[in-house]
């Protein structure tokens, strides 16, 4: 049961990136200005949409999960301090929480691993064999 949750935890925090990344590349011009307007180069879009994409497709299949979780977990904080700030206003503080939320998702999954249905178990069975 540990390793099916695991999996479906994985799939969950995963695929809000995946199409946040492909949104982003679809509404690559937008984005820009978006992120121009909360004071964020424009110029950053290209490794937004590499660790969002990437990232979500590494936590998806549990590849180098501790580091990418660490890593999506700091932007998810930086996301939430950066964009969604506005704890006024109801909608920006849903997603301000959903961010930190997601964080310790991520975090939870440095800690413990991508579990034994994952691309780092494989190759850990491997390496040891």
């Amino acid at each position: 049961m540990n390793a099916s949750l695991t999996l479906f935890g994985r799939v969950g925090l995963s695929l809000i990136f995946i199409i946040s990344g492909w949104g982003k590349i679809a509404a690559y011009a937008g984005t820009q200005q978006y992120m121009a307007s909360a004071g964020v180069p424009g110029s950053l879009l290209p490794l937004v949409i590499a660790l969002e994409l990437g990232g979500g497709l590494a936590i998806l299949t549990g590849a180098f999960t501790r580091w990418i979780a660490l890593a999506l977990a700091v932007f998810s904080l930086a996301t939430a301090a950066l964009f969604h700030a506005h704890l006024g206003d109801a909608a920006q503080a849903i997603n301000f929480w959903k961010n930190v939320a997601m964080a310790g998702g991520f975090l939870m999954l440095a800690a413990n691993g991508a579990g034994t249905l994952s691309l780092d178990h494989l190759w850990n069975k491997r390496r040891t064999a």
